[in-house]
């Protein structure tokens, strides 16, 4: 493909809306899970810290 300056690389033949939306929900859709993943290790790590502090209770 060649385009002749950035405007015409940006339109992507007229189907500019179709290619960098789907850019863009990619990203987002990345950064959500990266986020979210985040979020459960963080919430992992402090129950095995209250955890490993409690007493073993045997029964």
């Amino acid at each position: 493909m060649n385009w002749g300056s950035l405007d015409q690389f940006l339109a992507m033949g007229g189907y500019a809306t179709y290619v960098w939306g789907s850019y863009i929900v990619s990203v987002l859709v990345l950064a959500v899970e990266v986020v979210l993943l985040r979020r459960r290790h963080r919430t992992l790590r402090a129950g095995a810290g209250r955890s490993a502090q409690q007493p073993d209770t045997v029964a």
